[in-house]
């Protein structure tokens, strides 16, 4: 099979990831990230197109891939997920009659979306139930014209929370229902899986950059410091300085609405499919590394929650391999991507 590279651009930055894989497992060959300027990436869209195909260029001098065949993750607030039910249909037909059946549920006129539908179980009847995929058609296009500009070949566009279940679940099978929460800068993406297929997705508008704009706001922080205060601070459970009080009560609040958001995702979930509880939580991202978050989280969920290591099984190959590890709540995405290729 010809090597593709998983690509994830994000809102920071701009990551890669190539692998091989064989029937000894799975080897990280290549890993690179770039980061972007503030303000080319806005809630998972393109804002300055030519920054980030100047990012691209970059990251493939230093990274050194093999190909410019790339997976390109796709999964912003603008992308709907929702259970749907439909006759059961050879894929290419299902997916045909999507327009027809689902124009109902879109927040954009049919024409203007891209649509597809991941089955997930059989539903009796002649029926299949499975997940609605739409996509604001102009920003997906709009990536791979960056992506295109950058003398890179999007082959296929996959969507971003198949990817966190298939960089973090490939051996979860027979463990019940487990709970991806990746906390990213703009959007929080929960993914609800069973054996390693996502049954339930949404997708928060809000993450970790929420602390840092409000820090802004509120207190007049300048951006960098902002950011610094709230990766030191955290939810301020070690203790903190007194004059530091504004500034924990502003990130204790923020995050508590984010935690909120994941309960009360997790707790649809819960009532929608009492058959199939919520085992544990599995957390990613790099604004999960907020100091504090997971015990928040599992007090709330009333759950055990894990950091996700999307390198559990996998062979880290090259000279930067300790740097490569520590990554790895910002390389889930691009690994979880290029193991759709080598799938």
């Amino acid at each position: 099979m010809a090597s593709i590279v998983g690509l994830d651009i994000g809102a920071t930055a701009v990551r890669a990831a190539e692998v091989i894989t064989t029937r000894k497992g799975t080897t990280l060959t290549r890993y690179h990230s770039i980061a972007l300027p503030p303000g080319a990436m806005q809630r998972g869209e393109i804002m300055e197109p030519h920054h980030v195909t100047a990012a691209l260029k970059e990251l493939w001098k230093r990274g050194r891939f093999t190909t410019k065949r790339v997976v390109l993750g796709i999964g912003n607030d603008r992308v709907l997920a929702r259970e749907l039910t439909v006759p059961n249909a050879p894929q290419q037909m299902l997916r045909e009659s999507l327009p027809f059946q689902v124009h109902d549920m879109l927040p954009v006129p049919t024409p203007e979306a891209i649509l597809d539908f991941y089955p997930v179980s059989d539903a009796g009847h002649g029926q299949v139930q499975g997940l609605l995929i739409a996509a604001v058609k102009e920003g997906v296009l709009a990536t791979i014209e960056a992506v295109r500009k950058a003398k890179l070949e999007a082959v296929t566009v996959d969507f971003i929370p198949f990817a966190l279940t298939r960089a973090l679940l490939r051996r979860s099978a027979g463990e019940g229902a487990i709970a991806v929460v990746d906390v990213g800068a703009h959007t929080t993406t929960v993914v609800i899986a069973c054996d390693g297929v996502p049954h339930f997705v949404r997708i928060i508008p809000s993450g970790g950059d929420e602390i840092t704009h409000t820090l802004h706001a509120r207190l007049g922080m300048e951006r960098h410091a902002a950011e610094d205060v709230k990766r030191s601070l955290g939810l301020g459970f070690n203790g903190f300085p007194p004059h530091d009080e504004p500034v924990v009560e502003i990130i204790r609040e923020v995050t508590g609405e984010l935690v909120t958001g994941v309960r009360n995702t997790v707790s649809y979930f819960a009532a929608s499919r009492p058959d199939l509880p919520v085992r544990r939580v599995l957390l990613t991202g790099d604004g999960a590394s907020l100091g504090g978050l997971p015990g928040a989280l599992s007090e709330v969920l009333r759950l055990p929650v894990e950091w996700g290591n999307p390198f559990y099984d996998v062979t880290i190959r090259g000279r930067d391999r300790e740097r490569t590890a520590v990554e790895g709540n910002r390389a889930v995405v691009a690994l979880g991507l290029a193991m759709r290729s080598a799938a």
